[in-house]
């Protein structure tokens, strides 16, 4: 979990993630449209990435992933960020976290 943690606030924004989920691939490249160039950590390519995934679940994330995490504060999961951009916040949390700078 620790690592977890640590990953988390290492960048402005971090998505931890699996190559094969089609809804990972969806909010990486709406963070990229926003102007964003978050941490991604694909769990399934990652040799500690089962580890990772529960940890991700013992911090609360479900599911696990997309697990994304701005200014190294828990997010959530696709339908929560989804929820955040159509409401216009999530822009401004990329903005205080400075992952971008429009």
């Amino acid at each position: 979990m620790d690592q977890v943690r640590e990953l988390a606030s290492k960048n402005a924004a971090v998505i931890f993630t699996k190559s094969s989920c089609c809804m990972c691939h969806s909010i990486k490249t709406l963070f990229y449209e926003l102007g964003a160039s978050p941490a991604i950590h694909e769990l399934d390519r990652e040799t500690n990435g089962r580890e990772m995934e529960w940890a991700l679940r013992g911090l609360g994330c479900n599911p696990t992933v997309p697990a994304v995490f701005i200014g190294g504060k828990w997010v959530g999961s696709a339908k929560d960020v989804l929820s955040l951009h159509l409401d216009g916040s999530l822009k401004q949390m990329l903005m205080e976290a400075k992952a971008i700078w429009f």
